[in-house]
């Protein structure tokens, strides 16, 4: 068995101007049995160095800078797996971003070695200066899948940035979703009249797609990538398998949550049984194409069908659209699904409407619109409590 120890010795000469020179040596040989040698001005760092090698080496966790990729390297090699594992182009694109334009310029030449807590903390701290705390967010959850990639790769020995991640993670979250606040109807959400008075205003090919969107809460790229293969009038279902991407590219749903079987009502089922005689048809047998047949962008989704009949609906801000986005009819629908039923609403349970919006997780469902369900506790049924409690 390799005998891990560390040590630290004393290196004087004379340069050849005539000065004394001295300097600071941590000696030891790392787990593959190559000797190691690291050099520091002052005895302080050196010991330092000696003692967090000594704990890595004993860990099984310690990378030499030898060995070690710098966070660029690292980064293009993550980029390259994320390529080879099939990765949407346009979230290799997000990814390619973080790393120019984020990433490298503070932090692209530093060795994985060295990227320790204080280091990583410090990048950031810079960061947080010019960016969003969403942004910041996301570049750092992209450092964090650089340095597990490079774990795997035996570039580096331990992930700092999840490390520092399992300590804040309560903390984030709660800070986190104050920045974002709640979703607010009437700001966020479409109220029932906003939807009331948006649908006369639907025609053409717009109103069974915006419909759709309505009564079954399905995201743009969804709605852009159905089949009516996948759409069952018989048993009023709408079967979400796939979906088109921001490069009009069919491809898999967002997540397992995303593939779902969500129900239609009647008037939805009778728009659609109309509008598949109109439809254009194409290859790709799809529900909502363009005039040619073929996927639709986004933009002439949101530009040329949604916001012209917000605005001939008299829903506008400033002059503009008040919803300028065709996620907002995805928040009413999840608004439908939970108000009350004599609101006009469906009143599901909460895992119902999970399933029904494709999310991944409960907890995504709880944080975005857990505050929508009715309440327990309103003045009403208190005072109904306290009535049936006291007595007359």
């Amino acid at each position: 068995m390799l005998e891990l120890a560390v040590s630290i010795r004393k290196r004087a000469w004379t340069s050849p101007n005539g000065e004394e020179k001295e300097a600071w040596v941590v000696n030891y040989t790392d787990a593959e049995g190559v000797r190691r040698l690291k050099t520091f001005q002052r005895k302080q760092d050196a010991r330092a160095y000696q003692a967090q090698t000594a704990v890595d080496l004993k860990k099984g966790i310690h990378v030499a800078d030898a060995a070690s990729s710098t966070v660029r390297l690292a980064g293009e090699a993550w980029l390259k797996t994320g390529e080879q594992a099939g990765l949407e182009r346009s979230t290799l694109d997000f990814y390619r971003q973080h790393l120019d334009l984020h990433i490298v310029p503070l932090i692209g030449t530093v060795k994985l070695s060295e990227l320790t807590a204080p280091a990583v903390r410090e990048f950031e701290d810079k960061l947080r200066i010019d960016r969003s705390p969403a942004m910041v967010r996301k570049i750092m959850t992209s450092l964090g899948s650089i340095l597990a990639d490079a774990q795997e790769r035996g570039t580096v020995g331990q992930n700092v940035v999840h490390s520092l991640r399992r300590r804040r993670k309560g903390r984030e979250r709660r800070v986190e979703r104050r920045q974002k606040g709640k979703f607010k109807v009437g700001v966020h959400i479409p109220t029932p009249d906003e939807i009331r008075a948006f649908i006369p205003h639907l025609a053409g090919r717009w109103k069974p797609l915006f419909l759709t969107a309505i009564f079954t809460g399905l995201r743009s790229s969804e709605l852009r990538g159905l089949r009516w293969f996948d759409v069952d009038l018989k048993k009023g279902e709408i079967h979400v398998r796939q979906r088109a991407d921001r490069y009009n590219k069919i491809g898999p749903v967002k997540s397992d949550g995303s593939e779902r079987v969500v129900p239609i009502a009647p008037m939805l089922i009778a728009v659609l049984r109309e509008w598949k005689l109109a439809c254009p048809k194409g290859e790709l047998g799809l529900v909502f194409p363009n005039g040619a047949g073929g996927i639709e962008t986004h933009a002439n989704i949101v530009q040329r069908g949604l916001q012209p009949a917000m605005i001939a609906a008299g829903l506008t801000k400033y002059g503009k659209a008040k919803y300028s986005g065709a996620h907002a009819l995805r928040h009413f629908f999840a608004s439908w699904c939970i108000n009350h039923k004599v609101d006009g609403g469906q009143e599901l349970p909460l895992k119902v409407v999970q399933v029904r919006m494709g999310h991944s997780s409960i907890q995504m469902t709880a944080d975005r619109y857990g505050h929508l369900f009715p309440r327990g506790d309103d003045s009403a049924e208190l005072a109904a409590a306290e009535q049936a409690f006291l007595g007359s």
